[in-house]
């Protein structure tokens, strides 16, 4: 509609990750959207998906190795964000995983939040977060904890329209704010760079996440640990790297963070992919399996969305019921005995349901309705 004014609230721009994909495919739904965030340090190498655009930012954006160390900002947060002025924008679409929906909206702006998740450090993943904490430290987290949890409940009040990353996101968004999403839509996946390769399958097995501890690598290393004939390499960087560095075995390569490419490459060559933690969507299984490559995974969160197991008429993965080492083995095993009932036809055909330009079609289909939607109800 002419003369509309948008704007798109994102949580952070310091790396080029899953929500960060996300945020740039809504902004090419409307190109003529104002960018904002808490603080904008993205590397210059990272932002080409965001064209010229650069985030107007809040105070945070001026505090000290904020880029390297956000997480010791976060009882800021939920204050800089209420500090973003975007009075006189028609539509507000939010990209939140943490407090981007609770940015002040006028009453008569439609604000539609894209809900990553609410944040799992302050809801069911808390003593995850927390497991390794202790003494005072802990009991500070706690508290700061219980204070973002009552914010974070208390924004959701803001948002007009709710829009889930996955049925499972879904699921904690009526848990966390009693209220119902208004679309499930699932986060883009860059099935154009990856595709299958012309090289030939390696021996390796391969993961790719943030070394987290709820990413729960630890419990791949250790069933890698227990079956020295078989290969695991993984894929990342992130706070767990130096506790996984002194417990991997020979046969196990933590290849720390690579380009996409190299990426690619390994999902490309590996035999198949495995997947312990418990995520909303979970971006990298469905790259592999764009990659033409199996996917062995809990058979919880986005995973249970995106993988068919083998009682599937088309499997492209096996599942796995427990968080546990043995687990992983058993289906690693199985994997093993009945994995050549997996095409790589099936597991791309299946990854090019959550293409990107899906996602466009569906958000942007979802968010114009909604809007005119909102300017009948204003006009009538």
């Amino acid at each position: 509609m002419s003369g509309r004014r948008v704007a798109v609230v994102h949580d952070w721009l310091v790396d080029y990750a899953g929500a960060e994909r996300v945020a740039a495919e809504i902004l090419r739904c409307f190109p003529e959207a104002d960018l904002f965030a808490l603080v904008d340090h993205m590397p210059k190498a990272e932002r080409a998906p965001f064209g010229e655009r650069v985030a107007r930012t809040t105070f945070l954006q001026r505090m000290p190795g904020v880029a390297k160390h956000l997480k010791y900002y976060l009882p800021l947060m939920p204050f800089a964000i209420e500090q973003l002025d975007v009075t006189g924008y028609d539509l507000v679409v939010s990209s939140s995983s943490a407090v981007a929906k609770g940015v002040i909206v006028s009453p008569d702006a439609l604000h539609i939040c894209y809900l990553h998740s609410p944040m799992r450090y302050a809801y069911d993943l808390k003593f995850t977060y927390l497991a390794g904490e202790r003494g005072p430290a802990a009991a500070a987290l706690r508290l700061l904890l219980h204070r973002l949890r009552r914010w974070d409940h208390a924004s959701s009040a803001g948002v007009d329209h709710f829009v889930a990353a996955s049925r499972f996101v879904a699921r904690r968004l009526r848990k966390a704010y009693r209220r119902e999403a208004s679309a499930v839509i699932h986060p883009p996946v860059d099935t154009e760079r990856f595709r299958p390769g012309s090289a030939p399958r390696g021996d390796y097995y391969v993961t790719v996440a943030r070394l987290m501890p709820f990413k729960r690598v630890d419990l791949l290393v250790e069933a890698f640990a227990a079956l020295p004939d078989r290969r695991l390499v993984v894929v990342g960087d992130g706070p767990e790297m130096q506790r996984l560095r002194a417990v991997r075995p020979p046969n196990v390569e933590l290849a720390g963070r690579l380009d996409p490419d190299g990426v690619r490459a390994r999902l490309q060559r590996a035999r198949a992919f495995v997947f312990a933690s418990v995520d909303d969507f979970g971006i990298a299984p469905v790259e592999a399996l764009a990659c033409g490559t199996p996917v062995i995974a809990l058979r919880k969160g986005g995973a249970a969305e995106t993988v068919a197991g083998l009682e599937s008429a088309a499997p492209t993965g096996v599942f796995f019921d427990e968080q546990t080492a043995e687990a992983v083995i058993a289906a690693l095993r199985r994997f093993e005995a009945e994995g050549a009932r997996i095409s790589p036809e099936a597991c791309r055909q299946a990854a090019l349901g959550f293409s990107a330009e899906r996602f466009r079609a569906q958000f942007g289909e979802f968010a114009e309705g909604a809007y005119a939607g909102w300017r009948r109800a204003l006009d009538a």
